[in-house]
């Protein structure tokens, strides 16, 4: 089969590969589509990975075409989106439910052969059937979405707030499709690309920036979340929750990125910093989700690229071009 292959940090290509096998308790996808992420850079840059060479790819959708001996919840033909995350279920995290804190943590993608390929294995456990409704090839946005899911998972937002976004690329605008539904009072949003501020005032964004300067807030937000991963993003947003509220690391940053924060403030003002990290019992709230319509495909899908295209594909998105990039192998 063909496949991308992460060969070395900063040298990508598409080449020919072994066929994938399944084990008695998978299924082997043939990929529809799969969608680049922050974290693909990451793993082009030699963070995230435990090893190089890796097939990229962990936002994929497909039609099963092999089912493993040990299999009958799933039959070769049914279409199915695939949440990557692979836990050990025997570290401490595992046991508390915490498995995206896993001590082993893996994905595929990420650390296991990934979608961005012609044919991926999967454990039926990370399948979720979709419905005949769904186009396969949009389903690669099931992934970001669960991620968006686990993020607000952790806000436990309050009904009546006010949000910032910091970032109007496809998981800042996934966090404003659900800040409108969990009953946010506002939603604002930042970004220096003046073409995906567009994006987000077709969306219905309430307010849209270059900068938080220009929206007349004195008080600050009550939400505030990074999308970016930005460290000027992430400082000038630490700064701009209102008291009581809370800010959310949700964007991906550099290992190496830093910012100040003023604990003083922090505890005089009752301020809760926390993060989001990945997908946590989330994937199939996104994918109901996602079968009701609250993502727009043709809205958050602007480049379809084939396969062979991949190592484009990346330099696109590492120039912010577009919002949500696909291959279809």
């Amino acid at each position: 089969m063909r496949a991308a292959i992460i060969e070395a940090p900063g040298k990508v290509s598409v080449t020919t590969v072994p066929d994938p096998t399944p084990g008695p308790r998978d299924v082997v996808v043939a990929v529809a589509s799969c969608g680049l992420c922050g974290t693909d850079l990451h793993i082009l840059q030699g963070e995230f990975a435990p090893t190089l060479p890796i097939v990229p790819g962990h936002e994929f959708a497909g039609e099963i075409v092999e089912i493993g001996s040990d299999v009958t919840e799933l039959a070769v033909g049914d279409k199915v989106a695939v949440d990557p995350s692979l836990y050990c279920h025997e570290c401490h995290y595992c046991r508390i439910g915490r498995g995206n804190l896993c001590e082993r943590w893996n994905a595929i993608g990420v650390s296991k052969p990934g979608g961005a390929a012609q044919f991926a294995v999967a454990p039926v456990a990370n399948c979720v059937r979709l419905p005949d409704h769904i186009d396969v090839k949009d389903a690669a946005l099931i992934e970001p979405l669960s991620c968006a899911v686990r993020g607000y998972d952790v806000l436990r937002s309050t009904l009546g707030a006010q949000v910032l976004i910091y970032g109007s690329g496809t998981m800042g605008l996934m966090m404003l499709e659900l800040a409108k539904r969990t009953g946010a009072a506002s939603v604002d949003i930042l970004d220096v690309n003046p073409a995906r501020l567009a994006t987000a005032s077709t969306l219905g964004v309430s307010r849209s920036a270059a900068s938080a300067d220009e929206l007349d807030t004195p008080r600050g937000w009550d939400v505030v979340i990074d999308a970016t991963g930005n460290a000027g993003a992430i400082q000038d947003g630490l700064g701009r929750v209102a008291k009581g509220g809370t800010f959310l690391q949700f964007g991906v940053a550099d290992y190496a990125t830093t910012a100040v924060i003023e604990p003083y403030r922090i505890y005089n003002q009752e301020i809760t910093i926390t993060g989001s990290m990945a997908v946590l019992h989330s994937y199939e709230r996104a994918a109901a989700l996602f079968a009701t319509g609250v993502l727009d495909p043709a809205v958050f899908i602007s480049d379809r690229m084939p396969l062979e295209s991949y190592p484009e594909a990346l330099d696109r998105f590492k120039a912010g071009q577009g919002r949500k990039i696909v291959v279809e192998p």
